[in-house]
């Protein structure tokens, strides 16, 4: 059963408006009244035909404020790369033992891994385990490089990597509640606009068929993703 607040926040959108996106971020701010610090998320229908390889949206943005979130980064590299690994700020550091050791185990306590080509050939032990988390390192999203320093670099200044999900629909993160309206607006559009570039060309008809944006645990609002 929803909650009182959950109630109250509904109450303060209106489901048969489309709302500009300073609208519609005045408003998820405004509708964002958990005791903790709300991510903005935004969720997109999408016209492609998800079974389909060649309609397959996937990238990397680093948007302009970040989100709001420090990540713990994996760096998978051999032992020469492990210095260059550690100054750029990698959180976890190792090579086939490390590998082992997270097989063996089975806990993952990073948010994103990235590595060398040379060591995905050894990653692959760890496929089943890191791929339905979606941390499998992978070239399409900047995770799998010789260049370890702007790889973590990159991941640690909030470089995000996005997909869609099996039924069309793409969901990620643009902020937190405490940004400024100024901050939400600009990292709002320049992911929208990284996904507009990103169309599939054999993708027919709308491509944004439905865009929302919502706090962590707040109600959706419609928006118009050219406004």
């Amino acid at each position: 059963m929803p909650s009182t607040r959950f109630n109250q926040a509904k109450a303060l959108v209106d489901k048969t408006k489309t709302y500009t996106v300073s609208e519609a971020i005045a408003l998820a701010k405004k509708a964002a009244t958990a005791k903790y610090d709300e991510a903005m998320e935004l969720h997109l229908r999408l016209g492609i035909d998800a079974t389909k390889s060649d309609q397959q949206v996937r990238g990397t943005i680093a948007l302009p404020h970040g989100t709001g979130k420090t990540k713990r980064v994996a760096a998978f590299v051999e032992a020469e790369k492990e210095a260059d690994a550690k100054a750029a700020g990698a959180d976890i550091i190792g090579g086939e033992e490390l590998i082992a050791t997270i097989a063996t185990k089975g806990t993952i306590d990073f948010d994103v891994a990235v590595a060398t080509p040379a060591m995905m050939p050894k990653l692959a032990k760890l496929a089943r385990l890191l791929g339905p988390r979606g941390l499998m390192p992978n070239p399409k999203t900047d995770t799998v490089s010789p260049n370890v320093t702007k790889m973590i670099t990159e991941q640690k200044a909030g470089k995000e990597s996005f997909k869609n999900d099996p039924q069309g629909n793409l969901h990620q993160i643009f902020g937190r509640r405490s940004f400024t309206q100024a901050q939400l607006e600009e990292n709002l559009r320049a992911l929208l606009e990284t996904v507009k570039r990103m169309k599939p060309q054999s993708s027919k008809g709308i491509y944004l068929r439905s865009t929302t944006i919502a706090s962590s645990v707040g109600p959706g609002i419609k928006i118009d993703p050219n406004s």
